[in-house]
């Protein structure tokens, strides 16, 4: 059943992200203008993420920050005030509107449409068995841990929903998370990690795994 299960998941995931594609080709031109016109530096913003398994991919995105952001500042860390995020990139970051890319991930295989949200290879040395088992599957473009706080709480948190979900995984559950996420945007929960009420970042990567936004 599960095995099955997963055919029909990856065949959802073609036939969704190819219409979402087509129907969102005119804001996508759009968007693409607007980054564009935002400041030197490319459109899309690529990024090694882990896959199933731990294969590495390209991970797309709209970009949001300034070029070669990555060796500024606080580098990884990204802050609801952050000087590196363009006025565009910052209405895109609120809105999600930045994640549209990743569905070419879908079609290629990369990612689900729900899964394990992909994490960077950086962290992959501080994984032990139960953080490892978030690669048991394909990623996803949301997941458990975005709809119960997304990027807001601690990687640990996160990790734990996603175990959970791969434990208890269904088509079903598929798409409660997937209706659930459009709420979540829509409210725009999340988007930074809250540092009010799980205090400050320390070594992001080495405590908690890296408490950074995707």
């Amino acid at each position: 059943m599960h095995y099955y299960q997963m055919i029909i998941k990856r065949s959802v995931d073609i036939l969704v992200a190819t219409g979402c594609l087509l129907i969102l080709t005119p804001l996508l031109l759009i968007i693409a203008t607007l980054v564009k016109a935002s400041g030197k530096g490319p459109i899309l913003f690529l990024q090694d993420r882990l896959g199933k398994n731990a294969r590495i991919f390209k991970l797309y995105k709209f970009r949001t920050m300034v070029p070669d952001a990555i060796n500024m500042g606080s580098k990884l860390l990204v802050t609801e005030k952050d000087s590196r995020i363009t006025p565009i990139g910052a209405f895109l970051r609120k809105t999600s509107l930045d994640e549209l890319p990743q569905l070419f991930n879908v079609l290629k295989g990369d990612i689900s449409l729900v899964g394990p949200r992909p994490t960077i290879p950086e962290h992959l040395p501080y994984y032990g068995d139960f953080e490892r088992r978030r690669l048991e599957i394909r990623p996803g473009i949301t997941g458990l841990a975005t709809i119960r706080g997304r990027a807001g709480i601690p990687w640990s948190q996160r990790i734990k929903y996603d175990v959970e979900y791969i434990d208890n995984f269904s088509l079903w559950l598929d798409a409660v998370i997937l209706l659930k996420t459009f709420w979540v945007v829509l409210r725009r929960e999340g988007t930074y990690y809250d540092y009010e009420k799980y205090g400050p970042a320390f070594d992001l990567v080495k405590a908690d795994h890296g408490k950074i936004n995707e």
